[in-house]
């Protein structure tokens, strides 16, 4: 999210303008409740009290867009590491919930008097499901994750927020791939097995060739979305057929203390997922209409991107697609988690965001529990970019919003320059 642009629609690299002179920048290295390292990057400015946490759970977001906004507004920004960053092979969202407690104890720590999240795309699911989990009770928190993995979220320290900034959140990325997840796939082992029926790259499913916005029926729809559910819980099986078998080798070199038992029990277990890039709205623009471009995150193909190397999780682990993948099975839903988002809120949509569609915000807002509710949408795609050329970024207009809303309820040092 750091890079100049390299043009409009669907891309992920904005440009970023620079920091005021007066930032002060420091690296720092934190362990969290169960032993992992994590690594952080305070920026501050003259007289900063409040601070803005920016994180995401696999992106790492040191040189995100509103960076030198924040910081020129007056706030201090934390951009943290999760330990998962980079790497969707191994991202299990619970222990990124500890990952984000290490941060926010960190910071209060260091005195400053207002901390608030800022939770872009996966972030935003991110802290959801950070602030409902920091708001229970400890024993009343979640114990194990959807694989069987103790959490230790009862044992640590989760300190609150001072309020938190939504930012573009799509559903969480288990509902992300549930929704664009290629239901046609007929054989988990070849990239290119097809039922006809359900192809969204089928012109007789009603699939037009780019740039032409597609057509899809109801009845096709309707079909294909069960087909998805259907595809997303055969994979959450074999994910504990797994899962089973490494327990079985665990309890048996436990018996026997077998080296054979023990590699048995190390060995990966590895998922490939192939084909998920293709949600019907990507490329059938008259579903949940907005100001989106044309194509996905991943680029102005998904008949194309569909069948390459990019995409959402296509390597991971049993354990990490249950916890994060699965739309069946994952704790990290923003709809789920919202309820128990009670701090003042601001809720941010760009109208062409790609991952996060009208309606999807529409239920994600309606579900926050919290009383003091800002909600607004600005023009602009899901990383920021701007709808069209010669226009305002996404990321200006969201800027400017935010600095204002952090105004309104906490104290701000002078503007920097």
């Amino acid at each position: 999210m750091s890079a100049p642009a390299t043009g409009l629609g669907a891309g992920r690299h904005v440009a970023v303008d620079d920091r005021p002179a007066a930032t002060v920048t420091s690296v720092h290295e934190l362990t969290t409740a169960d032993g992992a390292t994590v690594r952080g990057v305070l920026a501050t400015v003259p007289g900063a009290r409040t601070v803005v946490v920016v994180m995401h759970p696999r992106q790492d977001v040191t040189h995100h867009a509103l960076v030198p906004h924040l910081l020129a507004a007056g706030a201090a920004v934390w951009t943290q590491h999760t330990r998962s960053v980079n790497n969707d092979l191994t991202l299990v969202h619970e222990q990124a919930l500890l990952d984000v407690a290490a941060g926010l104890g960190f910071l209060r720590e260091r005195g400053f008097e207002a901390i608030v999240p800022l939770g872009h795309s996966g972030g935003g699911t991110l802290f959801a499901f950070y602030l409902e989990q920091a708001g229970l009770a400890p024993a009343d928190r979640i114990a194990t994750t959807p694989g069987g993995r103790p959490t230790k979220l009862a044992d640590a320290d989760m300190p609150g927020a001072d309020g938190v900034v939504f930012l573009a959140p799509h559903p969480g990325q288990g509902r992300l791939l549930l929704g664009c997840i290629d239901p046609s796939v007929a054989d988990e082992r070849d990239p290119l097995a097809a039922v006809a029926a359900l192809d969204p790259f089928d012109p007789a499913n009603g699939f037009a060739e780019p740039p032409a916005s597609s057509s899809y029926t109801p009845d096709f729809l309707e079909r294909y979305r069960a087909a998805q559910h259907d595809r997303v819980a055969r994979l959450d099986a074999h994910a504990r057929e797994l899962l089973a078998r490494t327990a079985e080798a665990r309890a048996a070199h436990k018996k026997t203390g077998a080296a054979a038992d023990r590699r048995r029990a190390l060995a990966p277990q590895i998922l490939t997922v192939y084909r998920t890039d293709a949600d019907p709205r990507t490329v059938d623009l008259s579903l949940d209409p907005s100001d989106r471009p044309y194509g996905s995150l991943f680029g102005a193909r998904p008949d194309l991107i569909n069948y390459g190397q990019v995409g959402f999780g296509r390597l991971t682990t049993p354990e990490a697609w249950l916890s994060t993948w699965s739309g069946l099975s994952s704790n990290a839903d923003f709809v789920r988690c919202a309820p128990g988002v009670t701090v003042p809120t601001m809720f941010v949509e760009l109208t062409g965001d790609q991952a996060a569609f009208p309606g999807d915000s529409r239920r994600m807002a309606h579900a926050l529990g919290a009383g003091d509710l800002t909600r607004v949408a600005v023009r602009g795609t899901h990383f920021g970019g701007a709808v069209t050329r010669g226009e305002p970024t996404g990321n200006e207009l969201a800027a400017e919003r935010i600095g204002r809303w952090l105004a309104d309820r906490h104290e701000l040092a002078p503007p920097a320059r």
